[in-house]
């Protein structure tokens, strides 16, 4: 990670200005992600404490991400790990040369909505994609370049 320069926030803003007019909410439940990686992917899950207080952390660590826990509720991580077979083996060949050689975990936190992927970029965006974005993320430019450039980038509908 890097720390984003004026011409980055510049980008970002020009790209939220060009697409946002177009965007709808069309984010989706994380259960609805959680099926969509188990119907496509070939996926174990993993149960350590240890990643398990990584998607935790991830969460209630970023305020935006806290801010989409409903009031008294605690954090609920899931967490899985791609099998290097079948559909999987295509984003082990594909992966990034710094996650090279590191499995493809992806961790969800079930009452914000939350997830992340370590080990593949490609995952991440493909995910990012399926689930969409809420109104409120709509607002956030950096969330909606994001979105704009893995649409893009993966073919995938969305814009």
């Amino acid at each position: 990670m890097q720390e984003p320069t004026p011409e980055m926030v510049q980008s970002w803003k020009e790209t939220y200005n060009t697409f946002r007019p177009g965007l709808k909410p069309n984010r989706k439940p994380i259960q609805d992600v959680i099926a969509y990686l188990k119907e496509n992917y070939p996926v174990i899950e993993r149960n350590e404490e240890s990643l398990l207080q990584v998607v935790i952390d991830n969460v209630i660590l970023n305020e935006y991400s806290a801010q989409k826990i409903s009031t008294g509720k605690n954090p609920l991580p899931q967490v899985f790990q791609i099998e290097n077979t079948g559909t999987g083996k295509h984003l082990y060949e594909n992966q990034d040369d710094v996650f090279k050689g590191c499995d493809i975990i992806v961790g969800f936190e079930l009452e914000s909505g939350y997830f992340m992927v370590e080990g593949s970029s490609q995952l991440w965006g493909e995910l990012f994609v399926y689930r969409g974005l809420d109104e409120e993320d709509l607002n956030n430019y950096y969330l909606v370049a994001e979105y704009v450039s893995c649409v893009q980038q993966s073919g995938i509908p969305g814009i």
